[in-house]
This record gives structure tokens, sequence and C-alpha cells, in this order.
């Protein structure tokens, strides 16, 4: 590496001076004055352009200069990351300032324990100064081994006497800057490339990305034109091509400036008024104010410490920018209430992707360059000791010794002119040494193409493609070799690119159609570093996570494993199991459908549990979502138990919910008074609901919980007595209102006499009064047809309307020409009219019969569709109900159908004799005293009270013939009778 260059004020000694113009002169007068002339001789005149190029070299200049060294990085670029070694392995600061919420802090050291890569994770779910649409809060941070961010935190944790420092806004703060309007979560809108195709760029969910480095044009415009010009598809490969490429191998200096002219680059053209540029600015303000009181505190030499920052905002313009600036009105706000949980959760590179706007596989691609870069330059890497998936080794650079002390700088990369002078920094910083003019005014260094590297992807990607289905063979990969090396030659490279390779690839083996999963891009991807996932380690757990796999260890399943596996439960072979069968059911609430999915197995109320179960497990893929559980509580029961009282709880809670939870409390907990505490929630929500919507899901589940405790209970809970008390008070008061109401349906309608009537005895029993529920049908008047309908269905529960009058009713609507087209809907509100009043199945049966008897074809035909779309949408599940009673009434054979005579015909047919004498005796005299019960039930039966003489058994000849015929019945009663 070439001399080390430090940087200082402007008004330090040996800095730089200004001229009569009041131009800067010094390292950078050079080109400068090449910079401006080529501006007069673009434009005619200095003017805006001659300001924006000289500004850039002036940012950069100023950067430059700063005596705390400023490393300014892009995120997970190789380039930064190769540099940052280098570069930490020379300098050994021993303060390391690093651009992330300063509250990520303890989450670093728990790197240890996790694969990379992983994500640093800050959620609130209860917010106190933030608005509470928001919720929940989640900030995530990813960090990747090729990432600069990542060797910086590994040298410090391996180095003894090494302070790291995270400077930027808490996680709070980052909500407290955003514009109050309702957030839709997630990061900057992604473009179309980052759409990934595998379920892995879910991993961080809408959390907000934090990035260290976000260097991308502020607007479209330039955007456009760098990549056109580039030749180009996406802006991951400009990068890739025309800053990735030429930086791996840059010396520090000339890396350290190139990036922050591209940050000044991208930070001059972004439009002035942008939002986010006034929160970047805040940023900056926020970090330099960190660092500055630290520096103040700890009364550590500028020169032993290190700033960690994006480009974008190495080239700040902010008064705070400076260990030397004076003091500002900016101050920093303190955070809000909000109580943020902290950890860690699993990441991958297609997640990245999708979160940060990248292309897909760019990632990857970063990954497999960063492991190139280090063989190839020959320096290592640093790592966490201990840590999974990456080479075990700690730094390789002495602790650092007292402040002015000299240190030889170690570690290969660093060149022979780096050696004692490292640590040695002088007291004031030198004029900072021009390598921007060599670099842009030379043209680029082409890599001499690597033929045995070409050949590998090409034999491997053909290899990849027959696998998933791709009839390639040795032709296709000598044609991706050379349309690789045609198109690298069309974009001006030498080289070959992976991106160059992917369209060749694409180009030669994509077919018409792909024959399996993936495409010839996604095996690309997967051939040059495949999406790499990491995971969380035991140790670095919430305690609900690792209370989850303790208690499964039993099943003897590798739980971090992403694959699914398959658990077999021989509850009764096994009842250890137990426990850990009821976990799987608490987890199979809680989390994704997928994470935990029964095969053999059910738990519902009213059924015994399973003897044998079988379940597929992927805990290992859905790692994220067990971890957040973990942020809601110590244990699975904990957060069950409170997922079911905020259920209640929230503002859109409905009784129909309760009872829903209710029902989930008795599967999964095994607390009853918890469950009555969610029943007495139910009895609230049920007496202040206003409207009746939910009245079927309410008939439904106290249908299914009354059952369930009378099976298993010797008595009713008190709170199911409440709610049927409240709920026959309830509805009958709404009945009047919802029959006439448009906005109340027929079901609702039906749900609500389905209530009354099925459980009007257990009503009753608890003190209800029946006369309420008479009033309320006799108060209604409905003028929808369905409803009139179930008006008239009610009446004969009630008493009120005979089948007779019902029949007679249905008669004179089936004859009214007028009446006709709105028929289906008074069949719809019978059908409907089976909930409440299931005897009513045979007369719909017969009303149906006759429509289709009498109805002629030109009438019957066009009403046919309006039927059965009638049936569907409104009576779909009590269909089936009138089906089978259809069933029961009509013939099962053809021959039987042309003898058939429909019940109601033979019912309304002439009498044939008159009916004989009743025996006397003493029921006979008993019924003919009392007459009144018996004429009450004909009535509701519809048949005519005609009471017959009394006689004895010989006035009956058809009687005395039966005794004859068979006299051992009655010989039997005589025996058991005292006769």
């Amino acid at each position: 590496m070439s001399e080390v260059v430090t940087a200082g004020g402007p008004s330090a000694a040996g800095g730089a001076t200004e001229d009569a113009d009041g131009v800067a002169s010094g390292g950078f007068a050079s080109l400068r004055e090449q910079l401006t002339g080529a501006a007069e001789a673009f434009a005619g005149s200095r003017g805006d352009l001659g300001g924006i190029l000289t500004g850039l070299v002036d940012d950069v200049d100023r950067a430059l200069r700063e005596p705390l060294e400023i490393f300014p990085v892009c995120h997970h670029s190789p380039a930064s990351a190769l540099a940052m070694v280098r570069r930490l392995r020379q300098k050994q600061p021993s303060v390391i300032y690093l651009e992330l919420c300063e509250d990520f802090q303890p989450l670093l050291t728990e790197l240890r324990n996790c694969t990379l890569p992983v994500a640093l994770q800050a959620f609130a779910s209860e917010l106190h100064g933030h608005p509470q649409d928001w919720a929940p809060l989640s900030v995530v941070a990813p960090i990747t081994a090729a990432s600069a961010e990542y060797q910086a935190i590994s040298y410090a944790l391996e180095t003894p006497g090494v302070e790291l420092v995270l400077v930027d806004r808490s996680t709070d703060h980052v909500f407290q800057w955003l514009p109050r309007e309702p957030r839709t979560g997630g990061a900057e809108p992604a473009t179309d490339e980052a759409e990934s195709a595998t379920d892995e760029a879910g991993l961080h969910g809408d959390a907000v990305g934090l990035e260290i480095g976000d260097l991308r044009p502020g607007f479209a415009e330039l955007e456009e034109h760098l990549l056109h010009h580039g030749k180009v598809r996406h802006w991951s490969e400009w990068w890739d091509q025309y800053v990735e490429q030429p930086l791996v191998g840059a010396d520090y200096d000339t890396y350290r400036q190139v990036m922050v002219l591209i940050g000044s680059l991208f930070r001059r053209l972004r439009p002035s008024d942008a939002e986010k540029l006034d929160r970047d600015e805040d940023r900056e303000r926020f970090m330099w104010t960190r660092m500055r009181e630290h520096l103040a505190r700890t009364g550590i030499d500028r020169g032993r410490a290190l700033y960690v920052c994006g480009a974008f905002h190495a080239a700040s313009r902010v008064e705070e920018f400076g260990s030397d600036a004076p003091v500002t009105e900016f101050t920093i706000s303190d955070r809000t209430p909000t109580k943020w949980l902290y950890g860690l959760i699993p990441s991958s590179h297609s997640a990245i992707e999708a979160q940060f706007g990248l292309a897909p596989g760019s990632v990857s691609i970063a990954a497999a360059t960063w492991k190139k870069a280090v063989t190839k330059a020959g320096v290592k890497p640093f790592a966490l000791t201990g840590q999974r998936g990456t080479s075990a080794g700690r730094a390789a650079a002495p602790a650092p010794g007292p402040a002015g002390s000299g240190r030889r700088a170690a570690g290969a990369g660093a060149g022979a002119g780096a050696g004692a002078g490292a640590a040695m920094l002088p007291a004031t910083p030198s004029v900072p040494v021009d390598r921007l003019s060599g670099f842009l005014s030379q043209p680029p260094q082409l890599d001499d193409r690597d033929e045995a590297e070409l050949l590998g992807w090409c034999v491997d990607i053909v290899r990849l493609a027959r696998k998933n289905g791709y009839l390639s063979s040795t032709a296709d990969a000598i044609a991706v070799f050379e349309t690789s090396i045609l198109l690298a030659g069309m974009r001006g490279r030498a080289r070959p690119t992976p991106y160059d390779f992917q369209d060749a690839a694409v180009t030669c083996i994509e077919k018409d159609g792909v024959p399996g999963r993936r495409d010839v891009r996604r095996l690309c991807e997967i051939l040059l570093g495949g999406d790499r996932i990491g995971s969380v380690g035991y140790d670095a757990l919430p305690p609900l996570a690792r209370d989850v796999y303790d208690r499964l260890k039993p099943l003897g399943l590798d739980l971090e494993s992403r694959t699914i596996q398959r658990a077999l439960l021989d509850l009764a072979g096994r009842p250890d199991l137990a426990p850990a069968s009821r976990l799987l059911w608490r987890l199979r609430y809680l989390l994704p459908a997928d994470a935990v999915r029964p095969i053999m197995g059910e738990r519902r109320l009213g059924e015994t549990a399973s003897l044998q179960e079988s379940w597929d497990l992927a805990i290992g893929r859905y790692q994220r979502s067990l971890i957040e559980l973990g942020y809601e509580g110590v244990a699975i029961e904990q957060v069950l138990e409170q997922r079911l009282r905020q259920s209640v709880r929230a503002t859109d809670a409905t009784a129909a919910t309760a009872l829903a939870a209710v029902e989930d409390a008795i599967l999964y907990l095994d607390s009853p008074t918890f469950v009555a505490e969610l029943g007495a929630r139910a009895v609230e929500l049920l007496e202040a609901e206003r409207t009746v919507d939910d009245a079927p899901a309410v008939l439904r589940r106290i249908r299914r919980l009354l059952a369930h405790y009378r099976a298993t209970e010797p008595e009713l809970p008190a709170w199911c007595e409440q709610f049927v008390t409240v709920g026959y008070a309830h509805y009958c008061t709404l009945l009047p209102t919802a029959f006439i109401d448009e906005q109340t349906g027929v079901r609702q309608v039906a749900a609500m006499l389905g209530f009354l009537f099925s459980l009007e005895s257990l009503a009753l029993t608890l003190g209800c009064d029946r006369a309420q529920l008479e009033l309320a049908v006799q108060q209604s008047h409905p003028e929808v047809p369905a409803k009139l309908a179930l008006v008239w269905a009610a009446g004969t529960q009630l008493g009120t309307v005979t089948r007779v009058e019902l029949r007679a009713r249905c008669d004179d609507l089936l004859d009214n020409p007028l009446v006709l087209p709105a028929f289906p809907q008074y069949l719809s509100g019978f059908v409907q009219a089976l909930e409440p009043v299931p005897s009513l199945a045979p007369f719909v049966v017969e009303v149906l019969s006759k429509a289709f008897a009498r109805l002629p074809d030109p009438v019957l035909l066009p009403w046919l569709p309006s039927l059965i779309t009638t049936l569907r949408e409104q009576a779909g599940e009590l269909v089936p109900t009138l089906v089978r009673e259809a069933g029961r009434t009509f013939p099962g054979t053809l021959p039987a159908l042309d003898a058939f005579v429909p019940p109601w015909e033979a019912a309304s047919a002439p009498a044939a004799a008159p009916a004989a004498a009743v025996p006397a005796g003493p029921i006979a005299d008993l019924l003919t005293t009392h007459p009144a019960a018996t004429d009450a039930i004909a009535t509701l039966l519809g048949v005519e009270a005609v009471w017959s003489e009394s006689g004895d058994a010989g006035s009956s000849p058809e009687v005395a013939a039966l005794l004859t015929a068979h006299p051992a019945a009655a010989t039997a009663l005589a025996a058991l009778l005292p006769v």
C-alpha cells in the first residue's frame, strides 16, 4: 500500500491555503483547475457545472483533512470490506465509530452464536409517542461476512483494548424523524429488479431496513443515464462494473478518495427538496455530536480513531461536520417511553436484495467476489471466534498501546512503506495527496480473461440445468462460453462478468418454457453463490425460543435445520410425549401455517385427544417468527394468553371473536379462570353490540360451547348462563328492527331466530320471559320476501300460524303471476328458516315440488337460474338438509315414482269413512274432560279437531279383530298390570 495520508482541518499547519480568488490550493489544486477548464470548455463559463465539479473536489478535500479519519463504505461491498481489512491491520485503531443504531450495541457480541447473514432487530408492539396505527414497529440491520461493518465489528470484539462505539441515531429516533403519516411498512419502495422468486425474500417481514452506505442516484434521470451509457441492465451491475472491480485492487488512498467523490456526486445531484436528504443530514449531525461527546469524555487521540460511515455521509456539508466543529443549535431529542426489544433474526441474500431494492443475485455475486478478492490479495479477513459458517480467527494485530506509542502494522496486504509509521500519526495532518487525477484520467484497467473460471461456469450451468429438467448438452456449454465473450466485448469489457455469463446462459439454454421450479437466471444465481441463509444460534435466542427447543427435544429432531422434518408421536405408547404434543398445537396456533403442520391428529371441542399424531415441522425455516414471539413473553403459554386477551380487548372485537377466543383457550390452555374471563368479556361485547352481523357465528359457537360443557362438566359455567339470558333479551329487542333493516341480511335474521328458538328452553329455565319473544315476532313487519317467509316460519314455531294457513299462503303465491318472479326469495327465506325451525323441512320440499309441478315451462325455465343462484348464495349450508328430506320423501326407484302420490296430496284426499268410536277408559275420559291440550296439538299439526263418541272395545270391529289375531301383546300387558 502506498503512503498513508491523514487528514486535517483547513486551518491546520501544513494545510491548504487560499489564493487571491478565494480558491483553496493544496493537494487538489491541479484537479480543480482541470475541472474548471473542462466546465468552461463545455458550458462556456464556470457556472453551475463548474461549481458542481469543483464542489466534488472540495468535499473530498474536506473529508480527507478531518483529523478523525473517515472511512467511507458502501453496503455489502467487497471493495469496502477488503479496504477495511487492510486499513485495520495497518492503522490498528483503538476506537472505531460505526454508523449503526446506538442501541444495537449490546447485540454485537451475540453475533458469535450465529451463522451469517443475520440481522440485528429492534421490535416494539406497545407504542408511546408514535402513531398507534404504526404498530408494531420493527427495524433490522443486516450483517453479512462480505461487509466492511462486519470486519470492523470482528476486529473490535476480537482485539483487546479496542472500543467499538455505535454513533447513529437510535431506533426510536428512526421513527421520531419519519413523517407523521400512516406507515405502510418496509423500507424505500423496491424496484422491479428486487422481486425475488424465493420465499426467503420475506425473512425481514415489513421491518424498516438500515444499511451503511446507501449509494444510489437520488433521481431517476441520473440512474437511467448511467445505465444507458454503461451498457448495463440495472444499478447493481453498474456498481459492480465501474466501482467494485476497479477499487478491489486499488490502494487505500485511492479507494477513500473515489468513494467520497461518488458520495459527493450523488449528494449534490439529489433534489434539494428531497425529504430523505433532511433526515440524512439530521443523522450526520447526530453522529458527529455523539463522536465529539465520546472524544471529550474519554480524551482519546483522534489520530487513533476511525469513523466508519457511508460514503454519502462522508461528503457531509452540515455545520456539525468535524471533530473541531463549533457548538450549534442542534440538540438530540429524548427517546419516547416506547419499550424496545432487541434480538437477532435470520437473514438471507435475497431478503437483503428485496428490502433494499437490489437486483436479484447481486449480494450473492458480491459474496463470491469477496472470496475471490481475499484469495487473490492474500489478506486474512477478521472473524469472530467460534462463529459458525466462518473460519474462526482472532485479529492478528496486537493490542493497541497507550496514546502516542509506536506500533508496527501487521497483516498481509500492508505495504512495506506502511510499517511503524502507521500508529505514529502526526499531531497535525499533512496535505492530502491527489489520487483522483490519475484514477479519473487513466483508462480502466481491464482484467485479463480468466478462461478457466468461465469454462467452469459454463460446464456447471449445463450440469445444473440438466438436473432441473433442461435438455442441455456440451454444445450449450460451448455456446454459453462464446456468447459470454461476445457480450462482454459488445459492452466494452475484456473479461466477462457474472452478469454477462448470466445473460449468455439465458440466451443459449432457456427454451420456450421452464420445465421445473427454477429458470436459468435463478440457476445462475445458485451457481455463482446461491442464496446464503443465516441462522441464530441457541445461545443467542430469546428465552421463549430456547424453551421451545428444550421442550421439543424428546422428539429427537434437529429443529435448527431448514428442511421439513416428520415427527411421529405415539401418545399411547409414550405418554411422555404428551407435553410436546400440547406445545406443537400451541405453536400451530401462533406460528405461520407451514411452520408446524399436523398430518394426522386433530384437536376440536367435543373430541378426545388423538392417540397418534404426525407432524411436519419447519421451525428452522421460520426461526424469525419464533424469535419475534420471544419479544412478547418468556413462554409460549404466556404469549398465547396475551394474544387471546388482546383479541377480545381490541377496539373491533365482537362477541363472535370473544367466543372464538374462548374455544381456543379451552383447546390450548388449561386455565378455567382465564376461560371465565374471556367468557365474561363475550357477555359484555354482546350487550354492547348494536348490529347482528355476527349472529350466525355467535349461534354456531355458543351451540358448540354448550354441547362441550354439557358433555364434560356437571353444570354450565356462570358466564354461559349469563350469555344465554343476555343474548335472549338482546336478540328479542333487535328482532323487529332487523326484519325491516335493509342492511341486515336474511341469514343474520335466521341466526337470531335460531338462537332464540334453539336456546329457548335453557333461557326460560334461567328466568327469561317467552312473552318477549312472542311480542318481538308480532312487531316484525318486513317487506322483503325472504324475511316475510321467515316471519311466517317463526309464527308456525310459536303457534300463531298453522301449517294449513302456511300452505294456503304459499298456494296463493304460486297462483299469482305477479308474485312468481319473487318466489325464489320466498323459498330462500323458507330454506333459511330450517335453522330456527328444523321441522319445516318437509314443508319446504312440498312447496318446491308444487312449484315444479304447477308452473308452466315458459315461467319455470327463466325462473330456475334465479332459484339456483339464490339458494347457493343465501342458503348454501342448508341445502343439504333440504336434499336429505327430499330423499326421504320421494321414492328411490323409477317404477315406484310412477305410482307415487305425494304426502301433501294424500293428506288432502277426502276421508273414506267416519272415525270409529273410542273405547271407554280412564285415558279417554281424561282427554274428553280436558280437550284443550289435544285441540292445541291438532291446531299446530293443521288437523281439524273432531271428537268421537266414547264406546266399548266391541264397537270397533277392527280393534277387536287385531286383538284376536295377535293376543300375545294384550296377554303380556295384562300380566304386568294388576288387573
